[in-house]
């Protein structure tokens, strides 16, 4: 399976995390570019910022908690007042995508989806069972973390995020205590 970079960066830089998935994706990419000492256009390619956050430092680590914090700040200034807000934007995107599919009964989207999932199994199924062409070996690995992440984005817009619903669960949690 491949490494979930944005669940890991979520759990460590919330605001940043949440924020990749919705329509402020490019502002939180290029935080979380700035917080690991990368060029900008690396927000960009999803391979290369899933290598920088699993090879990430201490260091670095610690500077995307503080970038987060920035993050959080300059949201507020934008209007997000809160965690909550990012997440209700990504939330309403998504359901306005579902809308969309319901009321056009458009297949692009049910299709994709499935050209994902088989082209996902398809592939962990080809590399179970078989040697890989030494040459090819990379851009199949390559591939299969692409299409794995793709087929997360199908099981999320399909199914939800139980993942946001957990951190949803968690702050209102804090806030009752609090």
């Amino acid at each position: 399976m491949s490494f979930d970079w944005k669940a890991l960066v979520k759990s460590i830089a919330p605001a940043i995390g949440t924020a990749l998935g919705g329509p402020l994706g490019g502002i939180a990419g290029l935080a979380l570019t700035k917080a690991l000492g990368m060029p900008e256009d690396a927000a960009k390619d999803d391979n290369t910022l899933s290598a920088a956050v699993q090879g990430a430092s201490p260091d670095q680590l610690l500077a995307l908690k503080k970038a987060d914090q920035d993050f959080a700040v300059q949201m507020q200034k934008l209007g997000f007042e809160n965690i909550e807000a990012l997440e209700a934007i990504a939330a309403g995107d998504r359901a306005n995508a579902r809308e969309r599919e319901i009321k056009t009964q458009d297949w692009t989207p049910k299709i994709l989806g499935m050209a994902i999932t088989l082209g996902f199994f398809g592939l962990l199924y080809f590399l179970l069972r078989h040697e890989p062409p030494t040459g090819s070996r990379d851009i199949l690995n390559i591939m299969l973390g692409s299409l794995g992440s793709a087929w997360i984005g199908v099981v999320t817009y399909y199914f939800g995020s139980s993942a946001g619903s957990a951190r949803k669960t968690e702050l209102m949690s804090a806030k009752s205590q609090g």
